[in-house]
């Protein structure tokens, strides 16, 4: 039996691409790129694990369309989101002659896919290029949309800039190979959707998430795509983050600050992090009064179903304490003049910004969960 093919077009004018999505698309790569090509080659940038695994099916399937490529493979991980290897990405593509007629491709999950189109958004003043994203996290998230970026020591994903990929390909087939842990990390931006924007998507995800966990490739499929779609409906209606996007960082705020409290490291993976931060979101939102306790509830009841981190306690080894979690949350890039901006919900599907929140409230919602 066939599977579905799914495409989300992201309509930004001259800046306009498709998303397609679907299973067993590396091995038609070549068919994909082909027509956005000047001449028949490629510089494909991967990392050392996802390398191994994929690299000969992109090649293979580049090559059935007479597309020659060369490659660099970076180490895998977030701390490779540095000025040393975007030093070192840039230089390579020098060295390959890319041109900015040409093509560049960021084959990985979201570390590769911020790094190469950073590269591609600066190398000769902008070169093009397209996300063939690896992880479910960078399927649905940060492979569309154009934010491209590195950390800084000051914080995550401060140094960067907006360059739209010219071509997302989400190839669910590659999921298969994620382990449990990097899988269920992803999940963390797709349940993110639902709880921002759209409740509908949250009961689906309730009643599907355990088989699109288990495997069934049209289920995941169709989280791929409901989670595209919503993105790219926001990114539409501000491309830059001056408004609506913002909502895109439910969960965000908390979970960068616990991020850089744990060192970028293996401890805590974003897409867990989002999960915890969205907990931590509802729960502050709930004390506020403005969604009632069930709904934070039922969102830490679901994410502990799927076997997820959940809780502070969930993060092995020792934490900041409350005070210094918030000094970590003010490095954020969503403080404008000094204030910064939260996102809170009204109920499942109604997340907003404002930054009128008590940070009394906060940081007693951070002492408890670091107690309990």
């Amino acid at each position: 039996m066939s599977q579905p093919h799914e495409t989300v077009q992201v309509a930004l004018g001259e800046r306009s691409y498709r998303i397609e999505i679907g299973h067993g698309l590396l091995a038609n790569a070549g068919d994909w790129v082909a027509p956005f090509l000047s001449r028949p080659k490629v510089a494909v940038i991967t990392d050392d694990t996802v390398g191994p695994l994929h690299l000969d099916s992109l090649r293979n399937g580049l090559r059935a369309a007479g597309v020659e490529m060369v490659h660099l493979t970076l180490p895998s991980g977030e701390a490779t989101k540095c000025w040393r290897y975007l030093t070192e990405t840039v230089e390579w593509l020098l060295e390959q002659k890319v041109e900015r007629g040409d093509m560049v491709v960021a084959f990985g999950g979201g570390v590769i896919g911020d790094l190469v189109g950073f590269a591609a958004a600066i190398l000769r003043r902008g070169v093009r290029f397209v996300q063939i994203p690896t992880s479910l996290l960078a399927q649905v998230d940060s492979s569309v949309g154009g934010k491209t970026a590195i950390n800084s020591s000051h914080g995550k994903n401060l140094i960067g800039s907006f360059h739209q990929p010219s071509l997302v390909l989400a190839d669910v087939a590659v999921l298969g190979t994620l382990t449990e842990r990097d899988f269920l990390a992803g999940y963390g931006e797709v349940v993110k959707y639902g709880l921002l924007g759209d409740a509908a998507f949250f009961d689906w995800l309730e009643g599907n998430a355990p088989a699109l966990a288990k495997g069934d490739i049209a289920k995941r499929i169709e989280a791929v795509r409901w989670s595209c779609q919503m993105k790219a409906d926001i990114v539409e209606r501000d491309e830059t983050e001056k408004g609506d996007r913002a909502l895109l960082n439910l969960g965000h705020t908390f979970g960068h600050a616990l991020e850089a409290a744990t060192g970028y490291s293996d401890r805590l993976l974003h897409g867990e992090g989002v999960a915890i931060g969205c907990a931590l979101a509802f729960e502050v939102s709930s004390r506020l009064g403005l969604c009632s306790q069930e709904d934070p509830s039922r969102v830490r009841a679901h994410l502990k179903d799927m076997g997820m981190k959940t809780d502070l306690s969930d993060i092995e080894g020792d934490l900041p304490d409350a005070a210094a979690l918030m000094t970590l949350m003010g490095q954020d890039k969503k403080v404008t003049q000094g204030t910064l901006n939260y996102i809170m919900t009204r109920g499942i599907g109604q997340a907003f910004v404002t930054s009128e929140v008590d940070p009394k409230i906060v940081k007693a919602t951070l002492s408890d969960a670091l107690a309990s």
